[in-house]
């Protein structure tokens, strides 16, 4: 069997933080009298960029600088909310493990900031564990376009068709998929159903390691 590698999301993946960007982002809405619904976040800020994110809400066009403002004060608001509360989707870290004794290449791909991605992966100790690591500021075009999963490869130093894919968005999956790459769905955020079709799909990392990871890439 030719050489494989595993490719993470973070948000939803490595940890299930969108409950808390909720809170951040509520807590900024605040002062523009802003109060979306549960569904609304479901739709159009789980997996999504924080640029489209905050034109969908505020109903208007974003500026650049004003992106950044807005981005600066939102995420440190998560990052004050989140610090205290970081806590692995259930196994990721023994199955995290299994891969490395295997052999195994991996890394994180996602489109948060630097800044968070260095908070968890920190926190996690997943620095040493993982061979690319990339965040927002290493990409110029994000999910659904492939980039992130493309450079990762090449980091890694595998053809993308040999690359397994965890994501837990729709953006995020096409991503994958749109790479040439195979993926799995964590369903923490979303159902099955309404997600793009992949090659399977986990709950969170319970009875899977890396033996199931080369039977799934053998299979498909």
């Amino acid at each position: 069997m030719q050489q494989i590698a595993v490719i993470f999301d973070m948000d939803g993946v490595i940890v299930h933080t969108n409950p808390y960007h909720s809170l951040a982002f509520r807590k900024l809405f605040t002062a523009y009298e802003l109060n979306p619904s549960q569904e609304e976040f479901e739709l159009h800020m789980y997996g999504k960029h924080n640029s489209y994110i905050f034109s969908h809400f505020l109903n208007r066009k974003i500026g650049r600088e004003e992106l950044v403002e807005l981005e600066n004060e939102k995420e440190a608001l998560f990052r004050e909310i989140y610090a205290t509360e970081i806590d692995p989707i259930h196994n990721f870290l023994p199955f995290l493990a299994s891969l490395k004794e295997a052999g195994i290449p991996t890394g994180i791909a996602t489109s948060a900031p630097r800044a968070n991605l260095d908070l968890i992966a920190t926190k996690l100790d997943l620095f040493p564990l993982m061979d690319s690591v990339l965040a927002s500021e290493d990409i110029h075009l994000h999910k659904p376009h492939p980039e992130v999963y493309l450079k990762s490869a090449e980091n890694l130093g595998i053809p993308p068709e040999n690359c397994l894919v965890f994501e837990d968005s729709f953006s995020g999956i096409t991503a994958g998929l749109n790479a040439g790459m195979k993926v799995v769905g964590v369903l923490s955020s979303h159902k099955k159903e309404d997600l793009p079709v992949c090659q399977a799909y986990i709950n969170d990392y319970t009875d899977i390691d890396a033996k199931w990871v080369k039977e799934l890439m053998i299979e498909n």
